[in-house]
């Protein structure tokens, strides 16, 4: 959902995927560990077996395919993958819709029947999406990065990769168990809370860059030089 994010923030599409790329790669290989942890202290036992085999399902074969599809669309030249990358936009967003009503569907008598259950969970998962996504958003117009990086940074820094905690609950507990439920609850927070990181950030490009050439020493007037320290002089 990053990229979707990212496209609607007119995000550097490079730096995006090669955000994605790294915490993907980083799941590949923490996601069991993680789970295997976290469960363990709960005192639930799910085999190891079980969490690979969600992994390779939902990260390493989506992953590879990808790759697979990307490298013979650009053999075919950078216009072929472009036009391909713009004819799917509206497909990804059109699934990502359906996958969520799927989700509610099989919840929502759950997410009606537990209000207190479902503020619990929504809360922790509201304040961190806002909290991480300020700071990361802060910390780029802070270090002088473009407002095309700072989107993404924040937005990929504020997700929670619900869409794989969401099919690994599914697959180990079922559709109706209360992990599943906790995933959806994340989905159901996540997904207005980016939205509405994204208008923020696309509202505030102007304070964002009105700091950030200070920051960098650049000068737009100057067409975008660096600007002459006091008493030096011109070449």
């Amino acid at each position: 959902m990053v990229l979707v994010w990212s496209r609607l923030t007119n995000g550097d599409p490079l730096f995006t995927l090669s955000q994605v790329a790294l915490n993907d790669t980083i799941m590949v290989f923490a996601f069991a560990p993680l789970v295997g942890r976290l469960l363990g202290i709960s005192a639930i036992t799910v085999p190891w077996a079980t969490l690979l085999t969600s992994v390779v399902l939902y990260i390493v074969i989506p992953v590879l395919l990808a790759q697979l599809w990307r490298r013979r669309l650009l053999a075919g030249g950078t216009t072929r993958f472009d036009a391909a990358m713009a004819s799917i936009g509206p497909w990804s967003i059109g699934a990502l819709l359906m996958t969520l009503v799927l989700l509610f569907a099989f919840q929502g008598e759950a997410i009606l029947g537990q209000p207190t259950v479902i503020a619990l969970l929504a809360v922790p998962i509201l304040i961190q999406v806002l909290f991480n996504s300020a700071l990361a958003y802060g910390l780029n117009r802070l270090l002088g990065e473009k407002h095309s990086i700072a989107c993404p940074s924040a937005l990929i820094g504020a997700s929670n990769f619900f869409e794989l905690a969401v099919a690994a609950a599914i697959g180990i507990f079922g559709f109706e168990s209360g992990a599943a439920l906790a995933t959806v609850v994340g989905v159901l927070i996540e997904v207005p809370v980016m939205l509405l990181v994204v208008k923020v950030v696309n509202s505030s490009k102007g304070w964002y860059e009105a700091g950030w050439p200070a920051v960098r020493g650049v000068d737009r007037a100057n067409g975008g030089g660096v600007r002459s320290q006091p008493g030096a002089t011109r070449p």
